[in-house]
Protein backbone atom coordinates (compact mmCIF):
# COMPACT_ATOMS: atom_id res chain seq x y z
CA UNK A 1 0.00 0.00 0.00
CA UNK A 2 3.05 2.29 1.13
CA UNK A 3 4.77 1.48 -2.60
CA UNK A 4 1.09 2.74 -4.56
CA UNK A 5 0.92 5.89 -2.71
CA UNK A 6 4.66 6.13 -3.29
CA UNK A 7 4.25 6.24 -6.66
CA UNK A 8 1.10 8.21 -6.72
CA UNK A 9 2.96 10.80 -4.91
CA UNK A 10 5.40 10.52 -7.69
CA UNK A 11 3.66 10.90 -10.62
CA UNK A 12 1.26 13.83 -9.07
CA UNK A 13 4.44 15.82 -8.76
CA UNK A 14 5.75 14.86 -12.61
CA UNK A 15 2.38 16.51 -13.71
CA UNK A 16 2.27 19.15 -11.05
CA UNK A 17 5.74 19.79 -13.17
CA UNK A 18 4.84 19.63 -16.41
CA UNK A 19 2.49 21.44 -15.99
CA UNK A 20 4.41 24.83 -14.51
CA UNK A 21 6.38 24.19 -18.01
CA UNK A 22 4.64 26.66 -20.61
CA UNK A 23 4.62 26.24 -23.90
CA UNK A 24 4.53 29.05 -26.92
CA UNK A 25 2.48 28.85 -29.85
CA UNK A 26 3.65 26.01 -32.15
CA UNK A 27 5.01 24.03 -29.36
CA UNK A 28 8.00 25.98 -28.55
CA UNK A 29 8.86 26.80 -24.73
CA UNK A 30 7.87 30.25 -24.05
CA UNK A 31 9.79 33.03 -23.00
CA UNK A 32 9.29 34.56 -18.99
CA UNK A 33 7.49 37.72 -18.86
CA UNK A 34 9.27 40.97 -19.48
CA UNK A 35 10.74 42.61 -16.55
CA UNK A 36 7.76 45.64 -15.91
CA UNK A 37 8.57 49.13 -17.03
CA UNK A 38 11.11 51.07 -14.22
CA UNK A 39 9.24 53.86 -12.57
CA UNK A 40 9.64 57.49 -14.09
CA UNK A 41 12.25 59.40 -12.52
CA UNK A 42 10.31 62.24 -12.70
CA UNK A 43 6.22 63.09 -11.63
CA UNK A 44 4.00 63.22 -14.45
CA UNK A 45 3.23 67.14 -15.38
CA UNK A 46 -0.37 67.02 -13.84
CA UNK A 47 0.51 65.66 -10.31
CA UNK A 48 2.86 68.45 -9.92
CA UNK A 49 1.21 71.26 -8.10
CA UNK A 50 1.74 74.49 -8.67
CA UNK A 51 4.02 76.89 -6.83
CA UNK A 52 2.06 79.00 -4.13
CA UNK A 53 1.57 82.73 -4.04
CA UNK A 54 2.54 82.47 -0.43
CA UNK A 55 5.79 80.69 -1.07
CA UNK A 56 7.36 84.65 -1.85
CA UNK A 57 8.67 86.39 0.93
CA UNK A 58 5.81 88.10 3.17
CA UNK A 59 5.28 91.34 4.90
CA UNK A 60 2.43 92.07 7.03
CA UNK A 61 1.63 95.71 8.96
CA UNK A 62 -0.80 97.46 11.19
CA UNK A 63 -1.71 100.67 12.85
CA UNK A 64 -2.61 101.20 16.38
CA UNK A 65 -0.69 99.83 17.53
CA UNK A 66 1.63 99.93 14.70
CA UNK A 67 3.89 96.70 13.76
CA UNK A 68 5.29 94.95 11.30
CA UNK A 69 5.86 91.06 10.23
CA UNK A 70 8.39 90.17 7.44
CA UNK A 71 8.25 86.70 6.73
CA UNK A 72 11.73 85.60 4.85
CA UNK A 73 14.20 82.38 4.76
CA UNK A 74 12.34 80.47 7.74
CA UNK A 75 11.66 83.31 9.66
CA UNK A 76 9.19 86.32 11.28
CA UNK A 77 11.16 88.94 12.05
CA UNK A 78 8.32 91.76 13.91
CA UNK A 79 9.22 95.19 14.64
CA UNK A 80 6.96 97.89 16.92
CA UNK A 81 7.90 101.26 17.89
CA UNK A 82 9.51 101.36 21.18
CA UNK A 83 10.07 97.63 21.42
CA UNK A 84 12.77 95.69 20.87
CA UNK A 85 12.68 93.55 17.86
CA UNK A 86 11.71 90.33 17.55
CA UNK A 87 12.67 87.43 15.54
CA UNK A 88 10.61 83.96 15.23
CA UNK A 89 12.67 81.11 13.84
CA UNK A 90 11.37 77.70 12.22
CA UNK A 91 8.61 79.71 10.49
CA UNK A 92 6.02 76.42 9.00
CA UNK A 93 3.86 77.35 6.30
CA UNK A 94 0.80 76.12 5.77
CA UNK A 95 -1.78 77.09 2.92
CA UNK A 96 -5.62 76.56 2.64
CA UNK A 97 -7.35 78.19 -0.27
CA UNK A 98 -6.86 81.93 0.02
CA UNK A 99 -5.26 81.65 3.27
CA UNK A 100 -1.34 81.53 4.63
CA UNK A 101 -0.24 80.55 8.28
CA UNK A 102 3.20 80.80 9.31
CA UNK A 103 3.86 79.43 12.60
CA UNK A 104 6.84 80.24 14.45
CA UNK A 105 9.00 80.52 17.77
CA UNK A 106 10.46 83.19 19.11
CA UNK A 107 12.42 82.01 22.65
CA UNK A 108 9.18 80.73 24.57
CA UNK A 109 6.61 82.72 22.49
CA UNK A 110 4.89 81.46 20.39
CA UNK A 111 3.99 83.53 16.70
CA UNK A 112 1.39 83.09 14.03
CA UNK A 113 1.02 85.00 11.29
CA UNK A 114 -1.81 84.45 9.18
CA UNK A 115 -2.88 86.24 5.52
CA UNK A 116 -6.05 85.70 3.67
CA UNK A 117 -6.88 86.72 0.12
CA UNK A 118 -9.11 89.68 0.80
CA UNK A 119 -8.89 93.64 -0.03
CA UNK A 120 -7.70 95.42 2.66
CA UNK A 121 -7.27 99.17 4.11
CA UNK A 122 -4.63 100.18 7.00
CA UNK A 123 -7.51 103.00 8.02
CA UNK A 124 -5.02 105.43 7.88
CA UNK A 125 -3.80 105.73 4.24
CA UNK A 126 -4.80 105.28 1.04
CA UNK A 127 -2.84 102.28 0.14
CA UNK A 128 -4.73 99.37 -1.31
CA UNK A 129 -3.82 95.84 0.22
CA UNK A 130 -4.90 92.46 -1.39
CA UNK A 131 -4.15 90.24 1.72
CA UNK A 132 -6.02 90.94 5.29
CA UNK A 133 -3.00 89.98 8.42
CA UNK A 134 -3.33 88.85 11.80
CA UNK A 135 -0.29 88.45 13.79
CA UNK A 136 -0.90 86.47 17.29
CA UNK A 137 2.50 87.06 19.44
CA UNK A 138 2.13 84.91 22.61
CA UNK A 139 -1.59 86.24 23.53
CA UNK A 140 -1.65 89.90 21.71
CA UNK A 141 -3.42 89.79 18.59
CA UNK A 142 -2.75 92.24 15.93
CA UNK A 143 -4.81 93.03 13.00
CA UNK A 144 -3.88 94.39 9.94
CA UNK A 145 -2.88 93.58 5.79
CA UNK A 146 -0.81 91.85 4.73
CA UNK A 147 1.50 92.05 0.35
CA UNK A 148 4.46 89.98 -0.76
CA UNK A 149 7.55 92.09 -0.29
CA UNK A 150 8.71 92.50 -4.06
CA UNK A 151 4.91 94.15 -4.25
CA UNK A 152 4.95 96.19 -1.03
CA UNK A 153 2.20 98.95 -1.73
CA UNK A 154 4.27 102.36 -0.77
CA UNK A 155 2.77 105.94 -0.80
CA UNK A 156 2.84 107.90 -4.58
CA UNK A 157 2.89 104.44 -6.47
Amino acid sequence: MRRIAALSAVSALTLLLAACGQDAPGGAEAQPPADAPAAPTEPAAASVEPTSEYSADFGARGTEPFWRADVAGGSVKITQPDAPEIVATNAGLAVTGDKATWTAQAGATPVVLTVTKAACSDGMSDLAYAYTAELKLGEKMLKGCGFPLAAEPREGQ
